[in-house]
């Protein structure tokens, strides 16, 4: 089928309402659009780019673990919830009270993802991992009264109070089974002569559309993205989200995804797709350019500590995986006494790599300023 030609789907009427029943995309696509193939080529050397980098990184899983907890934060924050950078990497007691249900539901999605990028060492990315997955998103936060781990047996919309009033209305729950079988052979029918990039951007137009459960969708159709590249080899690690790019251009993300069903707009929606890959690809690149920098600079610095300079590169090493900390938790993490935590912690203060940020005598919080702020905005 050529892009231009495609038709998203139709609307179905249901008691009082319309729902939209999307089409089925496991099939061949061609297109005539010239202006995708240039993008097209240009993600694709911007991907190899970013792949390059992410193994010249020495432990580069460790500044994975970073992206991880970034992505969990913004793609969080497109759905509404309030927690920035600083508190997702605090612990739990760290956090006010009144804000520790936007930050469980982010420490939700990072130990999601985490149990996503292990699973793909064995299992291939499948509706049964994303289930899995969604499972441990919703567990003990605002929707888990809503089936973690389970497609929908319900009607669910996007905007507005109710049915009556909803922006768009995805298809009734007996068509998702169908629908979500059809995206995951498409995924991985290799018979079809489609580039990856324009796959995953058809699927996570397709998976924003059927919205298979109750809560969740925008999230887990997020990371859908990242894990289709790395369980196609296009990336050896999960170092690409585009939920930065998305959440930068909220207004415009869902816009051209309503396109398509709404104009049959799926050229429109590739180019915005493959533009936010191109992005997001080059922005990923300098954070690891950047990270290397860092990285020889903090070597560095604690080679100046003498005899001390074994004991500080284990804990910069633990810096690099949580670069904010209290004494306590560097007690913990390098199993040494809370006198030589507080020695080191104060060499490292006097070294400028970090900084006390309470102003408090006790319970006093540490942040690896410099290595924090390349994960900032």
């Amino acid at each position: 089928m050529n892009i231009k030609d495609f038709k998203s789907g139709k609307y179905t009427q249901q008691y009082k309402y319309k729902s939209f029943s999307p089409s089925m995309i496991n099939h061949p696509w061609i297109w005539d659009e010239g202006k995708i193939n240039v993008l097209l080529e240009n993600a694709n050397k911007k991907l190899g780019e970013l792949n390059a980098f992410s193994l010249l990184v020495p432990d580069v899983d460790v500044f994975i673990q970073m992206h991880i907890a970034k992505e969990a934060q913004t793609s969080s924050r497109i759905e509404g919830t309030e927690t920035n950078m600083d508190e997702a990497l605090m612990d739990k007691d760290e956090i006010k009270p009144e804000k520790r249900d936007d930050w469980q539901e982010v420490r939700n999605y990072i130990q999601a993802m985490n149990f996503g990028v292990e699973k793909l060492n064995k299992l291939p990315l499948s509706n049964r991992l994303l289930r899995e997955m969604h499972k441990i998103l919703m567990t003990g936060v605002r929707g888990e009264h809503k089936t973690p781990g389970k497609f929908r047996t319900s009607q669910n919309w996007l905007g507005g109070s109710g049915l009556s009033d909803a922006v768009y209305i995805p298809p009734v729950h007996t068509e998702v089974p169908e629908l979500m079988s059809d995206l995951e052979k498409f995924l991985h029918n290799t018979k079809l002569d489609v580039p990856h990039l324009i796959k995953i951007a058809l699927a996570h137009y397709q998976f924003e559309t059927i919205h298979p459960f109750l809560d969740g969708n925008g999230r887990i159709g997020r990371v859908l993205i990242s894990f289709y590249f790395v369980s196609k080899d296009i990336l050896v690690k999960p170092s690409l989200y585009l939920s930065d790019f998305f959440e930068k251009h909220k207004s415009s993300y869902y816009d051209a995804l309503s396109r398509v069903r709404e104009h049959n707009d799926l050229v429109h929606w590739i180019k915005f797709f493959l533009n936010a890959v191109i992005d997001t690809s080059q922005k990923s690149k300098e954070t690891f350019q950047a990270i290397i920098v860092l990285k020889n600079k903090m070597d560095s610095l604690i080679l100046s500590l003498g005899r001390k300079a074994k004991i500080a590169q284990q804990f910069i090493y633990h810096l690099y995986k949580k670069p904010i900390l209290t004494s306590n938790d560097t007690v913990s993490a390098l199993e040494i006494t809370p006198k030589t935590a507080n020695s080191l912690i104060q060499d490292f203060i006097k070294l400028g790599i970090l900084k006390e940020t309470t102003g408090y005598q006790r319970n006093r919080i540490f942040e690896f300023e410099e290595y924090l702020s390349l994960f900032k905005e």
